[in-house]
């Protein structure tokens, strides 16, 4: 054991020992009658489920190894009596126990997430083991102050705490002589002893994630202290002792609210990392400022310095700025100094210091994925929206880091997440990183030259090199077996070569075939760039169907399939080419790229077949809702789902909304286009830009959210009976004439068929007052209502936001910063008018911000505070209607060309006369 720890850190020390251990333990547990986990000195009890049982059942036996055991690994996600009772047994049975790993976090909760251990404390009956326990490991449990017993472990070397709920430390930490490392990170501390001085033998000490807002200047006599972590606290100052850790190489202080630092930090003689990032710095002594091996970005230091002379000395540029840009804004300003700008669209950017020699501009706007801004092959999935950064093409010095948010997808085999972005009329994919924000966030970093179109796209993985006129060999990362063997003299110039594999399930295969032997080897894509042929033929080779062998298939049951992608046809080439067959694989020589196939089945016509089962690896099972909710029946949901996510869907939605039972199954491709047109007396209530004719436009996107709510209306007398009509959905472009339902449900079901579904709508009669005020006596003078900044709203559209908001308005108003008092008085003054409530509150509301700048913003972020997203979506949209509308006035004056795509516009650049 004494070689397995020595020369490795204390946190890394128990994963040592478990690697060590693993090796073996299949072999331990693979003897008749071995009931138990043991190597040597290494007990790992946290393998699998019911390590205490097995310990207890070890130390009722008592065999001669346990005497030797040094290590002990034991899982706290236990009974905690149980797990306490074993424990308590450990002291007697384990006489020379060096190390002690109780830690939590194996298991992971719903949304991916560690769980902490079951552990509070320890027995103490540990404390027998002071004279030779040097490791104890209790991270990820539930202890909210430090077990009695630890203090008694003289011997102890490394103390391990973090991620668990302790406030503080106990003063008599200090009694703790031979401690080296000591982590208490992720934890609730919020003040420390000032014992902490006394502990001599500290090396390393991680503090980092926790409340603490002062350090005590005993700190100081750390005199070993070669690492110290202070991170992510609140600390506003520093004792001027931390100078005096002569010793310190490593210390970290970022994400504090640091204002100034002690000066003799630059004069400790071993430091060669100080991080400072991201505090409240606005000056340095010069000496830190210097230094090489201090980091200070996101400080506001120097904001009153004069700009440094052109060209700029990019060394003597120590500051990075930080931008937060809110969805107001939709442009930013990037200087020669570099900046770390991030989005409120969830984007970030880093323009590191002379990417750009002079000052420019820089405009942003996340598009909806319509089909005209997105680029995918046959089996990619679209994860994001497309984002757009202009101007474009302006080449950068050095690369800009881009970040694009993305919710990760379910696990997909043998895919690859990428970015993919526009350059010269054609789509790339940048070589991409992945970053884990939280389980279900993750970033898609990329490093881009230029701006132009971005967006975030699941692939099947792609395997690429450049071809040498030497020749090369091109394998499948992901599918054993798939290569492609180039002779010397397939090419006179080096061209790029890619290939791309996709598995298809034998079960739906054999279901679609309706033949129980059928089989296909994995659908294999090669591109290149270049000429379309090669000089010498290039050798294929292709797995066997499953279940096929070389020596005793039937050759006549075997098919190589050919399919030019600009043809949507499959041919049969296996009479064309030498088919080489061994045990495993088959190979064949092409001289030009396409897809190919390799089919087993006694079918003839496997062009059709292979067809059919090509568009199935492409189509996705949704089903098609529209809800109505419940306090607005004139609100109505649309979404289209994917089949195994529609009951959760519905949970989550039947306490707000109600309606008819998801339509049937419905097969749809990704990006495909259809829309939902209102039939039988019902409209669209708002003029919206995805509305053409009464119709709302859909793209579907596997991994996107198909929803979209609307508000209904009708021309017919409601008050004298319901209105019964209903929602079609139709897929395909945009026809002259929907059919009637009773027309299209003639027609064939399919993926070729125009109409989808059809769900019923029902408007309920009116009884009393109307909400829309007609018939009651109110008006009031022309406003608009915003600044150039935010955009503006008529009067018009404050109506409409008034006729939504129904019983709501309360809420709505007091995030509006409305007084208490004054809602009672609305309510009094329009006592059984609701109608008359909501349009008073919203009009003196919106006439006291006469000349306010942020007014729309502050009306869409009340909006979304009362959980009324859907109208502040509605007023989005009447924004981005009034950006259209202007920008199809440019062109028609003949200030833009008709097909030139126009700057991101903002509302601010929206004059009143194009709104709505």
């Amino acid at each position: 054991m004494a070689a397995v720890l020595e020369g490795l850190e204390p946190e890394e020390t128990a994963a040592a020992a478990e690697d060590a251990a693993r090796s073996a333990v299949e072999a331990v547990e693979s003897r008749p009658g071995a009931p138990f986990l043991l190597v040597g000195n290494q007990l790992n009890l946290d393998v699998h489920p019911g390590g205490c049982h097995r310990l207890q059942y070890l130390c009722s036996q008592q065999p001669p190894e346990l005497l030797q055991v040094e290590f002990l690994r034991l899982s706290t996600h236990e009974d905690p009596r149980l797990l306490d009772d074993t424990l308590a047994q450990v002291p007697w049975s384990l006489l020379h126990l060096r190390s002690l790993v109780l830690k939590g976090g194996q298991s992971r909760g719903a949304l991916g997430a560690c769980l902490r251990g079951t552990l509070t404390t320890l027995p103490a009956g540990l404390s027998d083991l002071a004279c030779c326990l040097a490791h104890l490991d209790l991270s990820f449990n539930r202890l909210e102050t430090l077990p009695p017993c630890i203090l008694e472990l003289r011997s102890l070397d490394a103390l391990l705490l973090s991620h668990n709920r302790l406030s503080e430390l106990p003063e008599v930490l200090g009694a703790l002589p031979a401690l080296t490392f000591l982590s208490v990170r992720h934890n609730c501390l919020e003040k420390l002893p000032a014992t902490l001085g006394s502990l001599s033998a500290l090396q390393r000490l991680d503090l980092s994630e926790n409340l603490l807002d002062t350090i005590p200047s005993e700190i100081g006599n750390l005199s070993n202290l070669s690492e110290l972590n202070l991170a992510s606290n609140r600390l506003q100052n520093l004792p001027a002792s931390l100078a005096g850790l002569r010793s310190l190489r490593l210390l970290v202080l970022h994400s504090n609210l640091l204002t100034s630092v002690p000066t003799g930090l630059a004069h400790l003689p071993l430091i060669t990392r100080l991080d400072l990032r991201d505090n409240q710095l606005r000056d340095l002594p010069a000496e830190l400022l210097d230094a090489p091996f201090v980091r200070v970005q996101g400080n506001p230091l120097g904001e009153a310095s004069p700009a440094p002379p052109s060209p700029p000395d990019i060394s003597q540029i120590p500051e990075m700025p930080r931008l937060f840009l809110t969805s107001d804004l939709d442009s930013f300003l990037v200087t020669p100094h570099g900046c770390s700008v991030t989005l409120a669209c969830g984007v970030r950017l880093q323009f590191p210091a002379g990417a750009t020699t002079t000052p420019i501009t820089i405009h942003y706007r996340l598009w909806l994925p319509e089909p005209h801004l997105v680029s995918l092959g046959p089996h990619d999935f679209l994860l994001s929206g497309v984002l757009e950064l202009q101007p474009h093409g302006v080449a950068f010095q050095q690369d800009v880091s881009l970040w694009l948010l993305f919710v990760p997808p379910r696990v997909q085999r043998c895919r690859e997440v990428v970015v993919r972005t526009r350059s010269d009329d054609s789509w790339t994919d940048l070589e991409t990183h992945l970053e884990e924000e939280a389980p279900k966030r993750l970033w898609a970093r990329c490093q881009v030259p230029h701006f132009s179109w971005f967006l975030v796209v699941l692939r099947p993985v792609s395997n690429t090199c450049l071809l040498p006129p030497e020749g090369a060999l091109l394998c499948s990362s992901g599918h054993p077996g798939v290569k492609v063997t180039f002779p010397s003299g397939a090419t006179e110039e080096p061209r790029q070569v890619s290939m791309q594999v996709v598995h298809m399930a034998g079960l739906e295969l054999r279901n679609l075939l309706e033949e129980s032997e059928a089989s296909v080897s994995p659908l294999l894509c090669l591109s290149q760039s270049g000429p379309p042929s090669f000089l010498q033929p290039v050798t294929v080779q292709l797995p066997l169907p499953p279940g096929v062998t070389g020596f005793s298939l039937d050759r006549s049951h075997l098919h190589l399939l050919y399919r030019t992608p600009s043809i949507a046809t499959w041919d049969d080439i296996t009479t064309q080419v030498a088919l080489e067959l061994t045990h495993l694989y088959a190979r064949f020589q092409v001289t030009h790229f396409s897809w190919y196939w390799l089919w087993y089945t006694t079918k003839t016509c496997v062009g059709g077949l292979a067809r059919k089962a090509w568009e199935r690896l492409r189509l996705h099972r949704v089903n098609l809702i529209a809800l109505q909710r419940r306090r607005d029946p004139e609100q109505v949901l649309l979404q289209c789902l994917p089949r195994n996510k529609v009951d959760a869907t519905l949970c989550r939605l039947m306490d707000r909304y109600r309606g008819p039972e998801p339509s049937d199954t419905v097969e749809m491709f990704e990006g495909e286009k259809f829309f939902a047109a209102f039939e039988r007396g019902i409209d669209v209530d708002a003029d919206r830009p995805d509305c053409v004719d009464g119709r709302i436009c859909f793209v579907f996107y596997s991994h996107l959210k198909n929803v979209k709510e609307v508000y209904i209306t009708t021309a017919l007398d409601r008050e004298a009976q319901a209105v019964r009509g209903q929602v079609s959905f139709y897929r395909g472009s945009l026809p002259v004439e929907v059919p009637q339902e009773a027309e299209a449900a003639r027609q064939r079901k399919g993926t070729d068929a125009l109409w989808m579904a059809t769900l019923p709508i029902k408007l309920p009669r009116l009884r009393g007052p109307q909400g829309s005020g007609q018939g009651t006596d109110f008006s009031l003078m022309p406003l608009n209502l915003g600044d150039a900044e935010t955009g503006f709203l008529t009067q018009s559209n404050l109506l409409s936001v008034a006729s939504r908001l129904g019983p709501d308005w309360p809420t709505v108003a007091l995030h509006l910063g409305m007084p208490y008092r004054e809602l009672q008085r609305i309510r009094h003054e329009f006592r059984d008018d609701l109608d008359g409530q909501i349009r008073h509150m919203l009009f003196s509301w919106a006439e006291r911000q006469a000349g306010q700048p942020g007014a729309v913003g502050h009306l869409v972020q009340a909006l979304e505070q009362s959980d009324r997203q859907d109208v502040a979506e509605e007023v989005r949209a009447i924004l981005e209607l009034g950006r259209h509308k202007y920008q199809d006035s440019i062109r028609r004056t003949g200030l833009a060309p008709e097909d030139s795509p126009l700057p991101g516009t903002s509302a601010s650049q929206i004059p009143e006369s194009a709104q709505v």
